[in-house]
């Protein structure tokens, strides 16, 4: 029985509607309802405010998430939620979209019009689109960005419209009504813009289903020269038209200033002017002409512009100097820096050095401009690197410089290194190739596909993918229990295979353009990302485009299958149903086995955790923070819910910026200006980025950091030497600072607790070391130079050791946070603790929302530094109290901790370790011996599968620590039966991987 055209049309619709509502009700059940961490914190806080997030921005993302935002309805609490809704509307509608594709494609495959198609024919196609729109809905990767305010939920949602209209524009006969899909598309194309580049490399695919459909007689040079058209208008758009334009109106701008002598901004109008007079003369002149294709193009090119001028919103927000406003991309020279992403540098793709080559040379490279006296001056030039011919190579994979990453390419090819980093071993081709296919293409991108459709090991950074027999057994219960770890049994995996199998035999060029999809958003792209030996997290979620498209394939494989049967199912409607059926099993088990590790409705710790850092810090306090998982969620919670506007956040990895420095320099919210003392002509690009240690013997002994500020500040000659190019540089001429402290003034301020006044001294006197000083670490020592101790200024505990300039023994543990005094504590090399100030902040002053709900999923990101940050001041706290005597208050701070984070929600780990020997001497024998008890058994477990899998390293170094500072606790608290009950474990182990 054949089934009509319309009634095929309302199944089409109302099926897909039903797999929207699907998706709509599994995002919106496991939405975080707060901000997460990473960027969503920074992306909610510039939607919020319309404000200036990292380079190359995302301004149709924040225009529609500050749309969003109003939702809150003034409870600035839910403004975080709102947003998150955003990606989970934007991803549901891709779900959509999916299907109707999926059922476009499978259609084809049967190779029958609608009113064609039998019922069962009519069911096989929407079973594919089913299978493969709900696999694609509780797939790892894509179910992560739906649920937070990231871009790829949103860039996944401008995919799935794009290529469904394009195939929608294939099956138009009317070539005008045609030509009105192919505008909407480049409209698609330009608003993506806005969202995230990802969507520009779908062009060459389009241009194939252009060539296919136009084409009476296709063939192989043809499909290669409409490749080439796709490559070229993706070129155009990504490099002539975003940074492309602003460019060339630079080029004309300063042609008007510097040579005519005109205003600021009036070469940009002109070239503005010029540009639009062009393109829209073009639409006319076409149009009279009747010339369809180029009015199309033109129109086209029109309808991408548009969508591309949501970057106005940049500029013009940047004029009003937002609080977050990175790159400052206000003026055409710094919008042209911002959309090229410069502050990131650049990555060698065909020709460059490997990891071991340093330059011989250097150039002068592209022009460095800045305004002056009504002019564009060149103030410097970027530098370009001449490297050692024999040091480089073609397609350079293993290139990365940056601190330790030799070590990795030298652990990963088996290269030897010499003292000085350079490889004792030719390096070839060879190994450069290793490392392309085993790691960029393997664990970066392999890993990840197969994390979707085959099944994940777990959420630990570096985690495999599972295989149908991938057995359990054996495995460690903190493995085995993991939430992430979700077996698939590779079926999804399989049933992609069967569709592309089948879209090979029956429409082979849908294949080419499927696949051509699925290599450049996902293989291509990791040829383009060119990863370096270790990521700062996983970096599946680029990569989630190309899961989008295998989907289509697994759609696809319910035909292969219902055909594949079909020689021993006779009866259709039976083996339809049936294999459709059974295929549905898959999603629907890939749902329920990862729900758990998807549900983020009870997580807020992100947030608590920047309020606790926050919390940690006196009135009107200068806190220096690391990288993004510092910052972001305190500039959420700044920004949107107004929490402790009065501290000034300074993100030392932004530090080195002459934008960012700028902005510290101005107030902000209840914060004044940072005492920097320094011009701007002191820290411009390229000016003091990094000033090397050169020890002159007069100053030796120590410096004034007072005066050497003020020497820099001069551009004194007293702290200058020769470059071989003949300019002069400032150095550092000691490894000694001092800083004369006024002792009387510090009294007063009382900023000192009175226990810790007898070690106020005159001068603060520190060794600073034999090492350069960056540019972060200047502004840092201009601020405590300049202060004069007025503003409490504080770092981070989660900064790395570089960080505290050797000033850790001058610095106060308050919570989660150091707070730099003139007081120097005998011996306290990682700081000392102010008991009062911070058992009152631990105890009272800090949040804990869900975190000791064993329902709540938190992964390696919270059990990282948040947890890790938590525990370690509880620790610091309680070990101070019972050296003071203070035992009550010791057991009371160890059990809030274990009170607040539970090892039912996150499990024990290093730093728990040590509470057992401080929870004996305070007499709480009990939850001692519990707590060892758990971690015993934990490492004894891990260590057995260890010996088993001839593993060992850090994991075993790791548990092995636990068991001996277990060992140690009870033997120094006189408990020797326990202390011998928990050796033996100890040294069965030990015995073993010895």
């Amino acid at each position: 029985m054949q089934a009509s055209q319309s009634s095929y049309k309302r199944l089409n619709n109302i099926i897909g509607w039903v797999l929207f509502a699907i998706a709509l009700f599994t995002y919106t059940a496991t939405v975080e309802r707060t901000a997460s961490f990473w960027d969503c914190g920074e992306f909610i806080a510039c939607a919020y405010k319309l404000q200036v997030p990292h380079p190359p921005g995302a301004p149709f993302f924040l225009l529609l998430g500050r749309l969003f935002s109003l939702l809150s309805l003034g409870d600035v609490s839910q403004v975080a939620y709102w947003v998150n809704m955003m990606s989970v509307l934007a991803s549901a509608f891709s779900i959509l979209f999916l299907f109707w594709t999926i059922t476009m494609l499978a259609r084809k495959l049967l190779n029958k019009q609608f009113g064609a198609l039998t019922q069962t024919e009519m069911w096989t196609v929407f079973g594919a689109g089913a299978v493969g729109a709900l696999a694609y809905t509780f797939s790892d990767t894509f179910w992560f960005s739906a649920v937070e305010a990231e871009v790829y939920g949103m860039s996944s949602f401008f995919t799935a419209i794009v290529v469904w209209a394009a195939f929608r524009w294939e099956l138009i006969e009317d070539e005008a009504a045609g030509n009105r899909w192919l505008i909407f598309i480049a409209y698609l194309i330009g608003l993506s813009i806005g969202v995230h580049l990802l969507n520009l490399v779908t062009l060459p695919a389009m241009a194939l289903i252009y060539y296919f459909k136009k084409t009476q007689k296709v063939s192989l040079w043809g499909g290669v020269a409409a490749f080439g058209v796709g490559m070229v208008i993706l070129g155009i758009i990504n490099s002539g038209i975003i940074p492309g334009l602003p460019s060339a109106a630079f080029a004309v701008e300063r042609f008007f200033v510097n040579t005519f002598g005109m205003p600021y901004t009036t070469g940009i109008y002109v070239f503005a002017a010029l540009f639009l007079g062009v393109l829209i003369y073009g639409i006319i002149w076409s149009a009279r002409k009747n010339r369809p294709m180029l009015n199309t193009a033109l129109l086209g090119l029109a309808f991408v512009l548009i969508g591309y001028a949501s970057y106005i919103q940049v500029l013009i927000r940047s004029d009003f100097n937002t609080p977050i406003n990175e790159n400052n991309p206000s003026d055409v020279i710094n919008f042209v820096s911002y959309l090229k992403r410069e502050q990131y540098g650049s990555r060698s793709l065909s020709y460059g050095p490997l990891f071991f080559s340093r330059p011989v040379d250097q150039k002068k490279g592209a022009p460095q401009y800045e305004k002056r006296d009504g002019k564009y001056v060149v103030f410097d030039h970027a530098p370009e690197y001449v490297y050692d011919g024999d040091k480089q190579m073609l397609f350079p994979r293993i290139y990365s410089n940056q601190p330790g990453h030799a070590q990795l390419y030298s652990q990963m090819l088996n290269i030897p290194l010499d003292q000085s980093g350079q490889p004792t071993r030719k390096v070839t081709m060879g190994d450069n190739l290793q490392f392309f296919f085993q790691y960029q293409l393997g664990h970066m991108y392999w890993r990840y596909l197969m994390w979707n459709f085959a099944g994940r090991a777990g959420d630990q950074e570096g985690s495999g993918y599972l295989l149908p027999w991938t057995s359990d057994q054996g495995l460690p219960d903190l493995i085995k229990n993991n939430k992430a770890r979700d077996n698939f049994y590779m079926l999804p995996f399989l049933l992609g295979l069967f569709g592309v199998v089948i879209q090979y035999f029956r429409r082979s060029r849908d294949l080419l353009i499927v696949g051509l999809l699925f290599f450049f958003t996902g293989i291509a792209l990791q040829i383009f990302l060119n990863s370096p030996p270790s990521e700062p997290r996983e970096r599946d979620y680029i990569y989630v485009g190309s899961f989008y498209f295998f989907a289509i394939w697994i759609g696809l494989g319910v035909v292969a299958l219902i055909d594949g049967v079909s020689a021993y199912l006779k009866n259709e409607k039976l083996r339809v149903g049936l294999v459709a059926g059974l295929c549905l099993l898959v999603p629907v088990m890939m749902a329920a086995k990862s729900w758990d590790n998807h549900d983020r409705s009870n997580r807020y710790h992100s947030v608590d955790f920047a309020k606790n850092l926050l919390n940690s810090c006196a009135p009107n306090a200068i806190l220096f923070v690391g990288g993004d998982n510092d910052t972001f969620p305190l500039w959420y919670v700044q920004e949107v819910e107004g929490f402790r506007t009065d501290v000034r956040v300074c993100n030392l990895s932004l530090l080195g910026t002459e934008w960012y420095i700028q902005q510290m320099k101005r107030k902000t919210y209840e914060s004044e200006a940072l005492p920097i003392s320094l011009e701007f002509a002191q820290f411009n690009k390229g000016k003091n980025d990094v000033i090397p240690f050169y020890e002159i013997p007069a100053v030796k002994n120590g410096i004034n950091l007072k005066e050497y500020i003020g020497l820099i500040k001069q551009n004194n000659p007293a702290i200058q030497v020769p470059l071989t190019t003949g300019e002069m540089t400032n150095i550092l001429p000691s490894t000694t600072f001092f800083l004369p402290v006024d002792k009387a003034a510090v009294q007063q301020l009382g900023i000192v607790s009175p226990k810790f006044q007898p070690m106020v001294k005159d001068t603060l006197v520190w060794n600073f070391g034999k090492q350069d000083i960056y540019k972060p670490d200047l502004i840092m020592l201009d601020i405590i130079a300049t202060n004069n101790w007025q503003r409490p200024i504080y770092f981070s505990t989660t900064l790395g050791q570089s960080n505290y300039l050797n000033l850790k023994d001058h610095m106060q543990l308050e919570g989660y946070a150091y707070r730099l005094l003139p007081v120097q504590v005998p011996g306290a090399s990682d700081g000392f603790v102010n008991t009062d100030l911070m058992y009152k902040t631990m105890m009272t002053k800090t949040f804990w929302r869900e975190m000791n709900n064993p329902d709540s999923y938190y992964d390696d990101t919270y059990r990282g530094s948040p947890v890790v940050s938590a525990r370690i001041a509880f620790l610091r706290l309680a070990d101070q109290l019972m050296r003071e005597g203070k035992n009550a208050q010791a057991k009371e701070v160890l059990h809030r901790s274990l009170q607040v984070i539970p090892d039912k929600s996150i499990p024990y780990d290093q730093i728990s370790t040590n509470y057992i020997q401080i929870l004996l001497t305070v007499g709480d024998l009990k939850t001692a011996q519990e707590m060892a008890d758990v971690i015993a058994t934990r490492a004894d477990q891990s260590l057995t599968y260890i010996k088993q899998t001839g593993g060992g390293g850090n994991d075993a170094n790791f548990d092995l620590y636990n068991l001996q500072t277990i060992v140690n606790a009870f033997r120094e608290t006189k408990q020797e039966a326990l202390a011998k009950k928990y050796e033996a474990i100890f040294q069965k182990h030990l015995n073993a991987l010895g």
